[in-house]
């Protein structure tokens, strides 16, 4: 597997697609790895999920940002990133709304408590 973006990397992230992410638990300092979409709005890759139940995953990045992503479908690599939780409202409304809408889910909802991450690769 890659450890470095390449032609076929920059390409896979201009789409959304399942990959995975693995993360470092909160309160047992294991890896945690868990199945996810990401998703390109403007350039931006982000990270959601169905709005409601609190997340593992999302306390985990909220206590340690520092994770790794791991493209596994169209092509495989594990990339070391950062995480920022969004939390403003007027960013989430922008970068939710097409979420939202491709998943035909509220987009109120969807702002109210679905989970969001900023990925910055390093």
């Amino acid at each position: 597997m890659s450890t470095a973006p390449d032609e076929g990397v920059t390409e896979t992230l201009k789409r959304g697609e399942v990959m995975d992410i693995t993360t470092i638990g909160r309160k047992s300092g294991e890896p945690r790895r868990i199945e996810l979409v990401y998703h390109n709005v403007d350039g931006h890759i982000l990270i959601s999920g169905h709005p409601g139940r609190p997340r593992s995953w999302l306390a985990n990045l909220a206590a340690n940002p520092r994770f790794t992503f791991h493209l596994k479908r169209s092509v495989q690599a594990d990339l070391t990133a950062t995480a920022r939780v969004i939390t403003d409202t007027a960013e989430r409304e922008r970068f939710l709304k097409p979420i939202s809408a491709g998943w035909r889910i509220d987009h109120a909802l969807m702002v109210g408590s679905a989970p969001l991450v900023e990925v910055a690769f390093d």
